[in-house]
């Protein structure tokens, strides 16, 4: 190769890459949009807001939380998989979004493995077996021995299909050997909403998303569905100790963006969300709404989510939960 070929060629690698770089190191120039997939008052949309207040701060542009509900949050996954990849538009991801939902929509082509690429796990909320105080059973067993006398007469209201709290409660029939029905409500906030006002006895509820009402009294906790009592509630026992020995479950919540976004930019994400993440403000705010905070770096999640994958389709199948249009 001559110099000048060498030359020319140098010259057209500045060209073509140099934007690319400068794009990068600028990053963010405007506001970035955070999307949710749930009502607002849900588990995630808590979670979202709470860590794009602080990543606006850190990352001296506005995190703009917007909801898109529906199909258990794959309306906003889909909306996720067809923006540019330039980390503007991001997602706050869940166990549902990114574990559950896609394997159980004949109709989706959502991959999370391939279409998404992770930036931070941010943290994670036991569900909790909440409710109406006004319902008969006051611990798990007798909930159990209620449904097992009267099989398919109890409801049970979720946020949706293929939700954690619903793939929770089909884990949670599945071990136990009874038969409850299920209500799918369009986020879990209406979902509360009916339990409050008597429409529906009971719910796996993220603890996130209730610590509120059990604090107020106007829902009545049974037991946490992690395998530890939660930081946040101690005083609730398990189910795994109360009725149902190894039971374990919980959602989790993290930042993913579309596949193909720039490492640079994943990692400059990734800085400002364990930044917000080791606030104390961060801290106290997520605890007081029973979640722990939990960090990780872009590869990290990755690697979580495809784990998540390929347990959450274990439970599917042993379960026998049926798939969706």
């Amino acid at each position: 190769m001559t110099a000048l070929m060498r030359a020319v060629f140098g010259l057209a690698f500045v060209v073509f890459v140099s934007p690319v770089h400068a794009q990068n190191a600028d990053f963010p120039n405007r506001p970035i949009k955070l999307l949710v997939g749930f009502a607002a008052g849900g588990g995630t949309d808590v979670a979202a807001r709470v860590i794009a207040q602080k990543m606006s701060e850190a990352l001296g542009q506005g995190v703009v939380v917007e909801n898109r509900t529906g199909a258990s949050g794959l309306i906003a996954a889909q909306d996720l998989t067809k923006a540019d990849p330039d980390g503007y538009t991001l997602m706050m991801g869940s166990q549902t979004t990114c574990a559950v939902a896609p394997a159980l929509y004949h109709k989706v082509t959502i991959d999370p493995v391939k279409d998404f690429s992770g930036v931070a796990l941010t943290g994670a909320s036991p569900l909790v077996l909440v409710v109406n105080p006004n319902f008969d059973a006051h611990n798990v067993a007798e909930v159990i021995a209620m449904a097992k006398a009267s099989p398919g007469k109890i409801n049970f209201g979720t946020g949706g299909v293929g939700t954690t709290p619903h793939m929770t409660a089909e884990l949670f029939q599945y071990i136990a050997g009874i038969k409850l029905v299920h209500v799918a409500y369009r986020g879990e906030a209406p979902a509360i909403n009916d339990l409050l006002a008597g429409q529906i006895p009971l719910m796996f509820a993220n603890l996130s998303a209730v610590m509120g009402n059990l604090k107020a009294g106007t829902l009545r906790a049974l037991a946490v569905t992690s395998a530890q009592r939660s930081p946040s509630a101690p005083d609730i026992p398990t189910v795994a100790e109360t009725a149902l020995p190894g039971f374990d479950a919980e959602t989790w919540f993290g930042i993913v963006a579309p596949a193909g976004t720039p490492q640079a930019i994943r990692d400059k994400l990734n800085v400002a969300a364990r930044k917000s993440l080791e606030s104390d403000d961060t801290k106290k705010r997520y605890i007081d709404l029973g979640m722990v905070p939990r960090s990780s770096s872009p590869a990290e999640f990755d690697a979580y989510i495809k784990a998540e994958v390929a347990k959450w389709a274990k439970v599917i199948k042993d379960a026998g939960v049926q798939a969706l249009d």
